[in-house]
């Protein structure tokens, strides 16, 4: 008796598994290149975008000197200039 309730169950278990499995359509994932194709087109979009954002970006011709010394020593000179002009 108790083998033919797990036989029972188990058919009961596989039928609703097999019904479910039916119910859902069968989904294709997405074709790479496809996917390629739609990150290439928003990149492209994007590239105008970025150079108007960059118009205003320091150069790094135009950029300070990136030695620490010299740094220090421009930030203390015009330190002194602008306490010298608070003093008069």
């Amino acid at each position: 008796m108790k083998r033919f309730l797990a036989l029972a169950a188990g058919a009961l278990g596989l039928g609703a598994l097999l019904r479910r499995a039916r119910r859902r359509p069968l989904q294709r994932p997405p074709e790479p290149a496809d996917a390629l194709r739609a990150k290439l087109a928003e990149s492209r979009s994007i590239v105008d975008e970025r150079e108007v954002d960059e118009g205003a970006e320091t150069t790094v011709d135009a950029a300070p000197d990136p030695d620490p010394a010299t740094r220090r020593r421009e930030l203390h000179e015009q330190t002194r200039r602008t306490m010298d002009e608070l003093g008069r």
